[in-house]
């Protein structure tokens, strides 16, 4: 049985991957702290032998977007773009073939017109991005020709029990509070946790398939008074309010947001309400795909069950 390292295992993703793929292969998790009782090593314990030991690495652990703006721009840097050089460079000096690294959508850009490709110049503008591009520029400065190296750009990851904006917008819902963004027509892509999965494990197990960087997002978009709606199908029987206040209003509403703790502010509403499509064409033509395992909308009401439950 293949061994394989994962960095984040304790995570939303760590933790998913890890019964995805445990019946298949042994999983040595990698975390901040030692638990050797649960195969698990701090990253500074981690060694040559533990990379020459295992068939993949993958490195989910990160830095997430911090919403509340709380977090100095190094940090960032420290954890996602360090950590990440020095994991990669024990990764090139053993017999470990196959690097998966997680970055992000963002690291692309944090705006997108039209439909996001692998092919865009990328621009991000948060130290989150930032600091997630740097990770990216490293890796592919590195001479990997003997082994696989996958960069993963997911957009908004989606599962039971995973916590964000859909939480957020499932407590509003579920509390009977008129969702006040009704004015605002977007598209949005999501991935499920399941599609999510499922593709790591096809990068492990073929390789056929080339190194290089892949977004990662389910077959369908929504927008979000769609989620709403379905919010509302699954909580309150298909009843849910949604307003259609003036934009003006609401964009003044969310600048008082920036200084005071309420349910909107600039950013929230900016996530909540802009375009951001993401093409997962380039992934699948290598999995030899037409459609992920997962379809959108039952992805995303097995998530809100879950807040339900």
């Amino acid at each position: 049985m293949k061994s394989i390292l994962i960095s984040g295992i304790t995570g939303f993703v760590g933790g998913n991957l890890k019964k995805y793929l445990k019946s298949d292969f042994k999983i040595l998790g990698v975390s901040r702290a030692s638990n050797f009782e649960n195969d698990m090593l701090s990253y500074q314990d981690i060694q040559a032998n533990e990379f020459n030991r295992s068939y993949a690495f993958i490195h989910l652990a990160g830095k997430a977007h911090d919403l509340k703006k709380t977090s100095a721009d190094q940090e960032y840097f420290e954890v996602n773009t360090e950590l990440t050089k020095v994991l990669f460079d024990k990764f090139l000096k053993s017999d470990c073939e196959v690097f998966i690294y997680m970055s992000s959508v963002k690291a692309a850009a944090d705006k997108v017109e039209g439909i996001l490709t692998e092919d865009v110049v990328s621009n991000p503008i948060t130290a989150y991005g930032k600091s997630k591009l740097a990770a990216e520029n490293y890796i592919l400065s590195k001479e990997t020709s003997n082994k696989r190296v996958y960069i993963l750009r997911p957009c908004m990851i989606h599962g039971p029990n995973n916590k964000g904006n859909l939480n957020l917008l499932y407590n509003l819902v579920s509390k009977g509070i008129p969702y006040p963004l009704g004015s605002y027509a977007n598209e949005r892509s999501f991935v499920s946790i399941d599609n999510l999965c499922f593709i790591i494990r096809n990068l492990i197990e073929n390789d056929s398939i080339a190194s290089g960087i892949y977004n990662i997002a389910d077959d369908e978009t929504i927008s979000t008074n769609g989620i709403i709606k379905l919010i509302g199908e699954i909580h309150n029987n298909g009843k849910v309010k949604i307003l259609n206040i003036p934009k003006p209003l609401i964009k003044i509403v969310a600048k008082t947001g920036n200084f005071l703790p309420i349910y909107i502010n600039e950013e929230r509403l900016d996530k909540l309400t802009e375009n951001y499509v993401v093409s997962n064409k380039k992934i699948k033509k290598v999995l030899s795909i037409s459609e992920l395992p997962r379809n959108l909308k039952v992805g995303l009401k097995k998530t809100i069950y879950s807040f339900k439950d």
